[in-house]
């Protein structure tokens, strides 16, 4: 399946909310289609498909990536749920938004592609590139990048940055301290039932 590019607060409706795919909020709550206001009980194997739809969306991921994050999440010691959150969370493109550089995960993907960010002082034009320890993130020299950026910030209200980053908006320069930890991913949900829906499929 390709990179969803519909409406999107139809899919905050259903789901709930994602703060990487927007900013907006939905005026309705219930959720999408003529049968929305209906109140019907959802599955077991249903609840486990909307936890998965949210990293999806969430992150902008293909299913094909997402199971392959899956594999690699299993290969590695630990609770696969969160080694899975914590390779989602230290991709570029995510780290971008952490920081407050872009207003989503699809902005900051696009920033990265033009080859505006800068990985200890190299261009990286990957945006699933997996982000390390005390790497360095910066915004190139052109003065067209860097004036994208001031625009963004002096429109736009930028929440706080996650403990595991820092940001210094006089030099453009984020910091990634250390990996991710549970506490910190900004998604609300159960990664449990994501490792359950694939238990079978992968």
């Amino acid at each position: 399946m390709s990179r969803y590019r519909g409406p999107r607060l139809r899919i905050i409706r259903r789901l709930g909310e994602l703060p990487g795919l927007t900013r907006k909020t939905a005026n309705r709550q219930t959720p999408p289609g003529q049968h929305g206001t209906t109140p019907r009980k959802t599955s077991q194997y249903g609840i486990r498909l909307q936890e998965k739809q949210k990293l999806r969306f969430n992150y902008g991921i293909t299913e094909s990536q997402l199971i392959q994050y899956v594999r690699k999440a299993r290969k590695l010691k630990g609770s696969t749920g969160e080694i899975l959150l914590q390779l989602l969370e230290m991709r570029l493109d995510n780290v971008i938004f952490r920081l407050g550089i872009a207003p989503t995960i699809a902005a900051a993907r696009q920033l990265i592609g033009h080859g505006h960010i800068l990985v200890n002082s190299k261009k990286v034009t990957i945006p699933s590139y997996q982000c390390k320890p005390k790497e360095i993130i910066s915004i190139a020299a052109k003065k067209h990048s860097r004036e994208l950026i001031q625009n963004f910030f002096e429109t736009s209200n930028i929440g706080t940055v996650p403990p595991h980053l820092t940001f210094n908006k006089e030099t453009l320069t984020g910091n990634v301290n250390s990996f991710v930890n549970r506490q910190s991913v900004g998604l609300n949900l159960n990664e449990l039932l994501i490792v359950e829906y694939y238990s079978r499929k992968v």
